[in-house]
């Protein structure tokens, strides 16, 4: 037995591989959504997700509609090998746009919007010519199909492809390599390299057809003088593009530790910040404020136009002045949602980007007009919240959240609610943890953290509504 028996005895199991490849790398893509993402490529990948399951299911079509042909009457055999036609079209417009998509950030505005409609343009054109031009002149429909898939790989099939591969190139070395990860910049260029390979096996290299180029480079040919299929070429290439693409969706995680590792950097800032600001208030402030004190009184028995009457004199105009700057400073240092009410800061909360990009955010508010609280309290509060909210986007892995606030009597509670893996076995409070608890002390009221029933964690605050002070 000849390789070029093997290979034809095993066409099915070959045409099975090359879907499966393409539909394998559509689907991985399409279960990585990342819709919170900076990057263009998050947003140009979901058509290349497209491309592989379409053209995946594509390829599966010439493995199993031989076989549904033995059941079926020819209408129906006919209708499933022309929904095997566009969806070949389908998939090469798909893979169009995923280059499109990757140089639109690239390309100036002018050929901005040329580019954007040019996948439907082409798709549009391939549907008339072989629908309008070919199907009333061809002699029969078996060769109208092998003319169609041979002008959807020439028309579609092949720029889209070199223009995918171009993209990736240019987004890997200009969008990525700032990153500081070249084993995901390698496998972007990789990926580009395969697609420009595919533009010529999958582009290039068609059904036999009567014209040129089709009626010397085509299937037939490519396997006299190889010996080897050329879907044996498709599929290592598809494999090829496969590993590299789900091996660039790391990236996305990359990303999205270093959102995370910048939220608790923020987060450290804006609690030691915090702590600086009690320290003043309660600390500094006081202390300057009993020392002006102690020199007024000194100046009221200090008799009148003397040298040390008007030496205190200034001393109290300094004290006032370090006083209002302390304050000013005081005033700098406060970095949580600045809102007039506790509802208005929780709504702030809940729309904030920084939590709801990564989890699903839900506010439940059911509080009166006009909050008696002082700005004070409304600024404890929100700052609890904002706290919570953060440790459940870096450590919960949750993916929803709800924020609740009712008034019962006298009393306001809030609770934060996450689906997250809850609390660990052992817990120590951190900086931020003791932070939250000193400020619902320092309200009149008490934070209380604990698992949910199922599961994920819950954070109640329960102050008095009314501002006793």
């Amino acid at each position: 037995m000849t390789l070029r028996d093997l290979f034809a005895i095993n066409r099915d199991i070959i045409l099975f591989i090359y879907g499966q490849v393409f539909f394998v790398t559509g689907l991985a893509i399409a279960l990585q959504s990342r819709r919170y993402s900076r990057l263009d490529l998050a947003r140009s990948l979901q058509w290349l997700a497209a491309f592989g399951i379409v053209h995946g299911l594509h390829e599966w079509g010439d493995l199993f509609i031989p076989l549904q042909a033995v059941y079926l009457n020819q209408p129906w055999v006919r209708a499933l090998n022309l929904a095997h036609l566009i969806t070949l079209g389908i998939s090469f417009a798909c893979l169009f746009e995923f280059g499109v998509s990757l140089l639109r950030s690239f390309a100036i505005k002018r050929l901005g919007v040329v580019l954007r409609w040019s996948p439907l343009a082409v798709l549009l054109i391939w549907l008339g010519a072989i629908f309008f031009l070919l199907l009333p002149v061809m002699p029969n429909f078996a060769e109208w199909q092998r003319t169609a898939n041979a002008l959807a790989r020439y028309l579609i099939g092949f720029p889209s492809a070199l223009l995918a591969a171009y993209g990736l190139r240019r987004h890997a070395l200009e969008r990525i390599a700032p990153l500081g990860v070249p084993h995901i910049v390698w496998s972007l260029r990789v990926a580009g390299f395969a697609l420009a390979l595919y533009a010529m096996v999958g582009g290039l290299i068609v059904p036999p057809v009567p014209f040129f180029p089709g009626n010397w480079l085509n299937t037939t040919t490519f396997f006299e003088t190889t010996g080897l299929p050329v879907l044996l070429f498709r599929s290592v290439i598809g494999l090829a593009l496969a590993v590299t693409i789900i091996r660039t969706l790391e990236v996305f995680d990359v990303e999205t530790g270093r959102i995370i590792e910048a939220m608790e950097q923020q987060q450290i800032l804006v609690t030691e910040r915090d702590r600086i600001g009690r320290e003043l208030h309660d600390g500094a402030i006081q202390l300057v404020y009993t020392a002006g004190l102690l020199v007024e009184s000194a100046h009221t028995i200090a008799p009148l136009d003397t040298p040390i009457a008007n030496r205190l004199e200034r001393a109290i105009s300094v004290l006032k002045d370090a006083i209002s700057a302390l304050r000013r400073n005081l005033g700098e240092l406060r970095v949580t949602p600045s809102a007039t009410s506790v509802a208005d800061g929780l709504k702030q909360l809940a729309g904030d980007p920084r939590f709801s990009s990564f989890v699903d955010v839900s506010l439940q508010c059911e509080m009166p007009s006009g909050d008696p609280l002082s700005p004070v309290r409304v600024e404890h509060i929100l700052a609890i919240v904002n706290e919570a909210m953060s440790n459940v986007v870096r450590h919960a892995h949750a993916r929803k959240a709800l924020i609740t606030a009712n008034c019962n009597r006298d009393r306001l509670r809030v609770t934060i609610q996450d689906d997250g893996v809850g609390l660990p076995k052992e817990l120590q409070a951190g900086y931020g943890l003791r932070n939250m608890r000193d400020r619902a002390r320092l309200l009149g009221g008490t934070l209380d953290v604990s698992d949910a029933n199922r599961h994920g964690t819950i954070v109640t605050l329960d102050v008095p509504w009314k501002d006793e002070r």
